[in-house]
């Protein structure tokens, strides 16, 4: 199996927002399968969670799971965020971040293509 870049990207962009003392928050779809979180906390079938140091226990940002435990109007909640629920990273003091394209939407090709009938290129040496 393939693993995505979604995981990788969100550790980076999460490692930098730590090492510049920003607050990392996550912009996650609330109808994907095997999420955990608390859904009165949903809003237009979203949830944004903090992600910083100081807002989570235990976070562990795996390849197909975000796991960590946090606090919601004081109740302890241990939550579990499947990647490809992850639609965004975001630096809550600057805004900056990463938003992820949808997995299940084919890539458009936006490679270069060659003219029509154009045929193989053909190099000359020049003396």
């Amino acid at each position: 199996m393939k693993t995505t870049q979604r995981p990788y990207l969100i550790r980076a962009m999460h490692d930098w927002m730590v090492d510049n003392g920003f607050t990392a928050h996550l912009v996650v779809s609330a109808t994907a399968d095997g999420l955990v979180v608390p859904e009165g906390h949903v809003r237009d079938g979203k949830i944004v969670l903090n992600v910083s140091q100081a807002a989570t226990r235990d976070l562990v940002l795996g390849n197909e799971e975000i796991t960590f435990e946090t606090r919601f109007d004081g109740e302890p909640w241990r939550l579990s965020i499947p990647v490809d629920a992850v639609l965004g990273i975001y630096a809550r003091e600057t805004g900056q971040g990463m938003i992820f394209p949808d997995e299940n939407t084919p890539p458009e090709d936006d490679s270069p293509q060659p003219p029509p009938g154009a045929g193989r290129p053909q190099l000359k040496i020049v003396k």
